[in-house]
C-alpha cells in the first residue's frame, strides 16, 4: 500500500509557480521525504501553463518536470495533475474560457481540443520517467459541471464520458509519445472528481465515470461535507468516511481486481479541532487500509498555505502535516507513524458483508434519489454504518443493477447481502444470503 502527500509548495502556494524557485522547492521535497512517504502528488496551474488557446509554455512545462525530478531526487515518485483547474476554493480558469470569451468547458469543440493538447504536451513533458506515477486530469473539475458552483458549465452525464474519453486519451497519447520508462513501469492516467460524483443526484459526472474512466478508481474524501457535522470529529461517520467512500466507489467497478486510489484526504479545522486531529488521522488510515483494493492514500496536504495570504476559508491554513515554516506537525508526526507500520502490512482479505445499493427501481431505470441516500445522513449511508459497526469491518457495497453477476460477487468475496428495510429514513440491515457456492 502505498502513502503520499499532495504537495503544496510553503512559499506562495502555488502562486510560486510565477516565481519558480528550485531550492525552495527541493527543501519542501525533503521535508515531505523525512515522513517516510513515497510519493507526491503535483499541481501545475492551467492558466500560467496556458495562458492562450494556442500557446503552451515550454517554460511551464519544463518546470513542472523540473519538479517531478526533485521529487526523485528526494525518493519519492510523482503524480502529476493536468487541469487547474480548482484548488482550495478557488478557480483557475485561462481568461480564453470567461467574460467575453466565456464558452463552454466541457462541450466547445476548440476549446476542447486546446485543452487535449495542452494535457498531452504536458503528459510527453513529464513521461518516460521512473519515479513518473502517472496523470490526472485535473483536480475536482466536476465541481464545474453543475450546481452549486456560481457560474456551471452545464453538461449532462453523455457530454462528461465524452469529455473524459478525449482528456485520457489525449494523457496516453502523451505519455506514449515521452517514451517508456526505463523500468519497465507503466505510468497511469486516472482523472479526480470530489464527491458530489457519489453524494448529489444533479451532478453530471456519475460514479460510473470514476470506473468506467482511467486505470483507478479515484476518491476525495472531505468530511466538513456534513460527515462531522453528523458524526462530531471522530464518531465512525467522520473516523470511517474515507473507507465508506472508497468502499462506495468500488460499488461501479467491472473489475473486481481494479485498484481503488483515496487520492485526497484531510483533517479540517472546522471540523476537527486541531487537538483531535492526529485521532482522526490515524482512525481514517485505519478504516481505509481495511478495505480491499486500495493502492494507496494521498493526504492532503504537505504544508500549511501562509496566513500571509488572504481569501482563503481559515482551514486552509491548517491543513498541512508541517507548518508553511516546515515545523513538523502532531497530525504529521501520527501520519508517518501510522503509514510506516500500515505500509507493509499484508492486504486485508475482503469483508464478506455487503451492502445493496438500489441504484435501479423494478423497472431497471434509474432509481430516483439514490445518489442522495449515499451521502452523510442519507438512509444508505446510515445503514453502512450500522453494519459496520455492528460487524467491526465497513462492509462492501453492491448495486442492485448487478446481483446477477455471480463471477463480479465471487470474485468480490462477498458471502452475504444485506438490504435496508427502509428508504429515506435512517434504516436497519437485514441480512439475505448471497446465492453464491
Amino acid at each position: 500500500m502505498r502513502f503520499g502527500v499532495n504537495y503544496t509548495p510553503s512559499q506562495g502556494w502555488f502562486h510560486s509557480w510565477l516565481d519558480f524557485d528550485v531550492d525552495a522547492v527541493a527543501r519542501d521535497l525533503e521535508q515531505i521525504a523525512s515522513l517516510g512517504v513515497d510519493h507526491v502528488r503535483v499541481f501545475p496551474v492551467w492558466p500560467l501553463v496556458q495562458p492562450n488557446r494556442t500557446l503552451i509554455r515550454q517554460r511551464g512545462l519544463d518546470d513542472v518536470a523540473t519538479v517531478v525530478d526533485l521529487a526523485a531526487a528526494a525518493g519519492l515518485d510523482a503524480s502529476v495533475d493536468a487541469v487547474q483547474g480548482h484548488l482550495s476554493s478557488f478557480d483557475f480558469v485561462p481568461s480564453w474560457l470567461e467574460s467575453w470569451h466565456r464558452r463552454n468547458l466541457f462541450t466547445d469543440p476548440d476549446v476542447v481540443a486546446s485543452t487535449a493538447d495542452y494535457v498531452r504536451a504536458l503528459a510527453r513533458t513529464v513521461g518516460g520517467r521512473d519515479s513518473l506515477l502517472g496523470v490526472t486530469i485535473g483536480n475536482e473539475l466536476n465541481q464545474f459541471a453543475g450546481p452549486p458552483h456560481p457560474a456551471p458549465h452545464r453538461i449532462d452525464a453523455r457530454e462528461a464520458s465524452a469529455w473524459l474519453e478525449t482528456m485520457t486519451t489525449a494523457a496516453r497519447t502523451g505519455l506514449q509519445e515521452a517514451g517508456g520508462a526505463s523500468s519497465g513501469r507503466v505510468a497511469s492516467v486516472t482523472h479526480a472528481m470530489y464527491d458530489a460524483a457519489w453524494y448529489d443526484d444533479r451532478q453530471p459526472f456519475e460514479p460510473a465515470h470514476a470506473a468506467d474512466h482511467g486505470d483507478l478508481t479515484v476518491t476525495h474524501s472531505w468530511v466538513f461535507n456534513g460527515a462531522a457535522q453528523l458524526a462530531g470529529p471522530l464518531g465512525p461517520g467522520s473516523a470511517r468516511h474515507a473507507e465508506y467512500l472508497v468502499q462506495l466507489a468500488a460499488a461501479w467497478n467491472r473489475d473486481a481486481s481494479r485498484p481503488n486510489w483515496l487520492q485526497e484526504v484531510g483533517s479540517p479545522t472546522n471540523v476537527v479541532p486541531a487537538a483531535d486531529g492526529p485521532d482522526f488521522v490515524e482512525a481514517t488510515l485505519r478504516h481505509a487500509a481495511d478495505a480491499p483494493g486500495v493502492w494507496g492514500v494521498t493526504w492532503w496536504c504537505s504544508h500549511d498555505v501562509s496566513r500571509t495570504l488572504s481569501d482563503f476559508p481559515d482551514l486552509e491554513h491548517d491543513l498541512g502535516l508541517f507548518t508553511a515554516d516546515g515545523v513538523l506537525k502532531p497530525t504529521g508526526r501520527r501520519f508517518a507513524e501510522v503509514a510506516a507500520e500500515l505500509r507493509g502490512r499484508q492486504a486485508p482479505v475482503p469483508a464478506p458483508d455487503a451492502l445493496v445499493l438500489d441504484d435501479v427501481g423494478p423497472d431497471g431505470s434509474a432509481e430516483p434519489g439514490h445518489r442522495a441516500s449515499c451521502a452523510p445522513g442519507g438512509a444508505f449511508s446510515s445503514a453502512w454504518l450500522r453494519l459496520a459497526e455492528s460487524t467491526g469491518r465497513g462492509p462492501q457495497v453492491v448495486l442492485a443493477s448487478r446481483l446477477g453477476d455471480q463471477r463480479l460477487l465471487e470474485a468480490r468475496g462477498v458471502r452475504t447481502l444485506h438490504r435496508t428495510t427502509e428508504r429515506g429514513s435512517v434504516p436497519l440491515a437485514v441480512a439475505h444470503p448471497a446465492t453464491l457456492r
